[in-house]
C-alpha cells in the first residue's frame, strides 16, 4: 500500500519545484515548522520528485515513483528516531540497515500515519555510520539518491564518536553532487550549531483548511484518527495533521492545557505553584504537544466568549495567544520546561485578571 498523498504546501512545493528544475535547490535542506504539519511527508515527497525522470514531475507512474510511493526506492532512505538497539557500540551497519527497513516497512503499512516518537527515542550514532556510507555509493537506480532525517533535533551527541560526527557534518557541507540531504525538525533550537549552520532552513506552513479536510475524509487514514466530527478534528488539528494520530497522546496533552489554563483563571499565585508541582520532567516534544493544545483552547475560548456576546472575555483569550507563542519559541531551545511553564501562566494569569 503506497502512503497517503500529501495534502496541502502547494505553494511551497511549486517553490521547491522550479529550485529543482533550474537547478538551485540546495543539497542540505532543513524543513522546520510546528510538530504535525507534514515536514516528512513534504520531504518524502520532495524525494520522490528528485528521482523521477518524467517531464511532469513526480508523474505517480513510472517505476521511481511507484517505488518511492512505497517506499521501495533504494536511492531514498527515511531515517528517523527509533529506540537505541541493544549493544550496539560495535554493531554492523547491516544490522542498523536491517532495523530501518522494518521500521519504514511499518509505516509504510501504516499509510505514513505514525504517532510521534516517544522521548526515548533517537537518531544514534550508528545511524550516522550507516547514512554516511551509503552516501558514499552510487545511486542504484535513479541518476541521484535521497536521504530524509526526520525529527533531526533527536541526532544523539556524537562526543563519543568524534570520527562519525565529523563525517557526517562533512557530508552537510559537502554532499557529493548526486546526493540530497532533507532534515526535518519541530524543534530547531535543539539542533546542534554545527547542523544548523550547515544547511539551508525552509519553513513549512500549517496546513491550510480545505486540504486539511481533504485529508480528514480520506479513506486511507480510516482507523488511524479519532472517532470525532470533521470540525472537532479541524480545531484539534490546527493546520497539523500529524497531531491527530496517537490520540492519547494528544487527549493527554489537552487535559494538560486545560489544567494549565485553570491554574491561569485561579489566580498568579495558584498558576505559579501549578507551574512548579506540575511535574514537567517530561520530553521535550510532549511539552510542545500541550502548548499547541493550549492555543487551540484559547481559540476555542474566544469563539465561544464571541458568540455570548462577551466582547471582554473574548480579548482576554486572543491576548494570551502570543504569550503562548513565545513560550513555544522558548521550547524550541534549551529553555527548562518547568520555567517555561511558570513564566506562561504567570503571564497568562495577569492577562485574565
Amino acid at each position: 500500500m503506497p502512503l497517503i498523498p500529501l495534502y496541502g504546501h502547494d505553494a511551497l512545493r511549486a517553490r521547491l519545484a522550479e529550485q529543482a528544475d533550474r537547478g538551485a535547490l540546495p543539497a542540505s535542506l532543513l524543513l522546520t515548522g510546528p510538530a504535525g504539519v507534514g515536514k516528512q511527508r513534504l520531504a518524502l515527497w520532495l524525494g520522490a520528485r528528485l528521482l523521477c525522470e518524467a517531464a511532469e514531475r513526480p508523474c505517480g507512474t513510472c517505476q521511481h515513483c511507484r517505488y518511492a510511493a512505497e517506499l521501495q526506492h533504494p536511492d531514498l532512505r527515511w531515517f528517523f528516531p527509533r529506540a537505541r538497539i541493544p549493544n550496539s557500540s560495535d554493531i554492523a551497519v547491516e544490522e542498523v540497515q536491517q532495523e530501518y527497513d522494518e521500521a519504514v516497512r511499518e509505516r509504510v503499512e501504516a499509510r505514513g500515519l505514525y504517532a510521534r516518537p516517544d522521548g526515548s527515542a533517537g537518531i544514534f550514532v550508528y545511524v550516522t555510520r550507516l547514512l554516511v556510507q551509503l552516501a558514499s555509493r552510487s545511486p542504484a537506480m535513479a541518476r541521484r539518491k535521497v536521504f530524509v532525517v526526520g525529527d533531526a533535533e533527536r541526532m544523539a551527541p556524537q562526543a563519543s564518536s568524534q570520527e562519525a560526527a565529523n563525517a557526517f557534518l562533512k557530508l552537510l557541507e559537502e554532499p557529493p553532487a548526486d546526493t540530497t540531504l532533507i532534515l526535518t525538525s519541530s524543534e530547531p533550537g535543539s539542533l546542534l550549531p554545527t547542523i544548523r549552520s550547515r544547511v539551508v532552513t525552509v519553513r513549512v506552513a500549517p496546513v491550510a483548511e480545505a486540504p486539511m479536510r481533504r485529508f480528514l475524509t480520506d479513506e486511507a487514514g480510516t482507523g488511524a484518527l479519532p472517532n470525532e466530527p470533521v470540525e472537532v478534528l479541524l480545531g484539534l488539528a490546527g493546520g497539523a495533521p500529524g497531531l491527530l494520530i496517537g490520540s492519547d497522546e494528544r487527549a493527554a496533552a489537552v487535559a494538560r492545557a486545560r489544567q494549565m489554563l485553570a491554574a491561569a483563571d485561579a489566580g498568579r499565585e495558584q498558576a505559579l505553584r501549578a507551574a512548579f508541582t506540575s511535574g514537567s520532567a517530561r520530553a521535550r516534544g510532549a511539552f510542545t504537544d500541550v502548548l499547541d493544545a493550549l492555543t487551540v483552547l484559547l481559540h476555542e475560548r474566544a469563539r465561544d466568549a464571541t458568540a455570548r456576546g462577551d466582547d471582554a472575555a473574548a480579548t482576554r483569550a486572543v491576548r494570551a495567544v502570543p504569550a503562548v507563542e513565545e513560550a513555544k519559541r522558548a521550547a524550541e531551545g534549551n529553555a527548562n520546561p518547568q520555567l517555561v511553564t511558570a513564566r506562561l501562566l504567570g503571564e497568562l494569569s495577569g492577562v485574565h485578571a
